[in-house]
């Protein structure tokens, strides 16, 4: 079955083309200023052979160096048998298009990144007839973003790293500055963007924790997850639900919280109060330090 996480690491592509120019640049491969870009249908299968279907393949112009085509896979796991099928897809494309193909892998893990960028050498080991050599995104390689105007400079980007490093541990940081990053952000560019990273975070821990920030930090949504993130927000806005979603945050970033501190956060009924030590929450060193300034 293909899991949402699967479907936002390739289609952020289709969304947002631009982004293989940030990709590049983090990669190291020059493939020269884009000057279009067309989304191509994904099924490569033959008459009669099995169904083969690339996540996302795009047709890329670029100035100066012509055109390619760029086969997007997202990958979730080490599968030995993929080398093959993505050899396939390649040597089908070059077949079809006439065009230089690239396979680029969106991973959301490092040893799943590490994997799949080891070339593959196919044929007899006197003689490989081909080598597959995919450009891989992952964690091990994507910048880390904390700051919300780096954020804000390349959202597509930005988006793209929050999903590889979703599995981080001290993810905290990386989503409350995309939420910072995206409060200014006109709504038909912010919609699509907290939609696909609930998609890509999928069932990992840090989507229960991107959807408390948008709930805190953003409020006017129209798309349907969004819908139901403000109404989630609604719920948990009361009191006692601050109070549970600072010991939430805490316990996520594994930060030890004393019984003292416990029994201070869920005893204080000043609304205000708890939005601030929820904030602090988010990167304090020590549970104590939540009340440092006061």
């Amino acid at each position: 079955m293909v899991s949402s996480p699967h479907e936002a690491m390739h289609r952020i592509f289709q969304d947002y083309p631009g982004l293989l120019s940030g990709v590049s640049e983090v990669l190291g491969v020059d493939f020269g200023p884009l000057v279009g870009v067309t989304v191509l249908p994904t099924d490569l299968t033959e008459a009669r052979p099995v169904e083969r279907r690339v996540d996302t393949l795009l047709r890329i112009e670029t100035e100066g160096d012509g055109s390619y085509l760029l086969a997007i896979e997202a990958q979730g796991k080490k599968d030995p048998l993929k080398p093959a099928s993505w050899a396939y897809y390649l040597s089908y494309l070059h077949t079809k298009y006439r065009l230089p193909p690239v396979l680029l892998v969106v991973c959301q893990d490092r040893a799943t990144a590490e994997w799949a960028a080891r070339p593959v050498d196919i044929g007899p080991p006197q003689w490989a007839a081909l080598t597959l050599r995919p450009l891989v995104v992952g964690p091990h390689n994507m910048p880390v973003i904390t700051d919300a105007a780096e954020a804000r400079k390349d959202l597509a980007l930005a988006t793209l790293s929050l999903i590889t490093h979703g599995a981080d541990r001290d993810h905290a940081a990386i989503l409350k500055a995309m939420t910072t990053a995206l409060r200014e952000t006109p709504e038909d560019i912010k919609d699509p963007i907290v939609d696909l990273i609930s998609q890509g975070l999928g069932t990992l821990p840090a989507a229960a924790l991107w959807r408390k920030l948008v709930a805190v930090d953003l409020s006017f949504y129209k798309s349907p997850i969004s819908e139901e993130l403000r109404d989630e927000g609604r719920a948990e806005g009361r009191v006692e639900s601050r109070a549970e979603d600072i010991l939430f945050i805490l316990e996520l970033r594994g930060i030890n919280v004393p019984e003292d501190v416990r029994g201070r956060i869920t005893g204080c009924d000043d609304a205000e109060t708890l939005l601030g030590w929820l904030a602090r929450a988010l990167t304090t060193p020590t549970a104590e330090e939540l009340f440092a300034s006061e």
